[in-house]
Parts: structure tokens; sequence; C-alpha cells
């Protein structure tokens, strides 16, 4: 029997400018190397409703359906990161 493998999706929340989003892309990119997840990258000063959401506080990552980091994507949130890619299918 195969198993059909979903990719977990991983949301990072961005905006233009923002050498701390570049940072949290990096450093998601690196994971991704590691274990596979599609990375949707949303700037959050696209929608009014985002930007209300989030105003300054980005970078933002979300992982199934959970915030795992807000401006600093460091350890912490690189070992929060791992705990939800180690729960998905």
């Amino acid at each position: 029997m195969l198993g059909i493998m979903v990719a977990i999706v991983v949301e990072l929340y961005t905006r233009r400018g923002c050498h701390l989003c570049d940072d949290a892309k990096a450093a998601l990119v690196a994971v991704r190397a590691a274990r596979p997840f599609e990375l949707v990258e949303t700037d959050v000063d696209s929608d009014p409703a985002l930007q209300a959401a989030y105003g300054l506080r980005v970078p933002v990552v979300r992982a199934a359906g959970q915030q795992v980091s807000e401006l600093r994507f460091d350890a912490a949130a690189r070992a929060a990161l791992h705990r939800c890619l180690e729960g998905a299918p």
C-alpha cells in the first residue's frame, strides 16, 4: 500500500525592505532542505486586513495553523517549526 505524503504549508508573513524577513526566509529555506514543506510568502502590505493584523510585527511564521515565530526566527522558533513538521503526515 502506498501512502500519500501531504506537504505541510509554512506561511511567512513579510514586507518589502524588512531585513528580519529576509533572514527568516533564508533560515526557512535551509530547514526546507532537510525537511520538505511548501513555503508560502505573503507581503502584509498587499492587504489592509493583514496590515491591521500584523502591523510592524513581521516576519511572522505559521506552520500547521500555529504561529511559530514573530519578529525573529531564532533557535526557539526553529524548534517550534520542527515540532510542527514532525506532527505532519
